[in-house]
């Protein structure tokens, strides 16, 4: 059984698609998801399974979130050695950097070079962005709810779904998936 990281976005926040953690739980144990475990209130689940298994949760959570609690979010999934692997390929961790500062922004899929080449690296003038494999690497001083580096304008330039994380966060994930 190999550990795995599932990645709602927007659970819980704002007052807005409100999701009990012991009903998503519920929910992956109902796809057949073992040790399932989850981390604070937004929507971080980890849980043991195949391969297999791990590429179902991204089409089988949404759907039955949408049955039982009449929304649909986008659910990434990422194995225990990708976790490890996003956090070893932080190029902000290079330089000396405030953990609080970092974020990690998770895509449903690698995008084309020329999808990365349309973002504008001065769109947020504080705030600095990298884009390897399948994740977004974010440096912001501000913090996210200033910045206009959001999942929105990176969802659009690059044709695929993305989730964030700050650092506490990816690197809690990483414990709760050690190798």
């Amino acid at each position: 059984m190999a550990r795995h990281v599932a990645l709602l976005r927007g659970i819980n926040v704002g007052g807005r698609n409100k999701l009990p953690m012991s009903e998503l739980v519920a929910l992956f144990e109902a796809v057949g998801c073992r040790s399932v475990r989850t981390y604070i209130q937004s929507g971080n689940v980890v849980f043991e399974g195949g391969s297999a298994l791990g590429r179902r949760v991204v089409h089988d959570i949404p759907r039955l979130v949408e049955e039982r609690f009449g929304f649909r979010v986008p659910v990434l999934v990422r194995s225990a050695k990708d976790i490890h692997g996003a956090i070893a390929a932080n190029p902000f961790l290079q330089e000396p950097t405030d953990p609080t500062h970092l974020h990690i922004g998770f895509l449903a899929a690698a995008p084309g070079e020329t999808a990365i080449e349309s973002l504008d690296p001065e769109r947020s003038s504080t705030d600095r962005f990298v884009v390897r494999g399948r994740e977004v690497y974010l440096h912001v001083p501000g913090g996210m709810a200033r910045t206009r580096l959001t999942t929105d304008y990176f969802d659009r330039r690059l044709g695929t779904t993305m989730t964030v994380r700050n650092w506490r966060t990816v690197t809690r994930l990483a414990e709760m998936v050690r190798l």
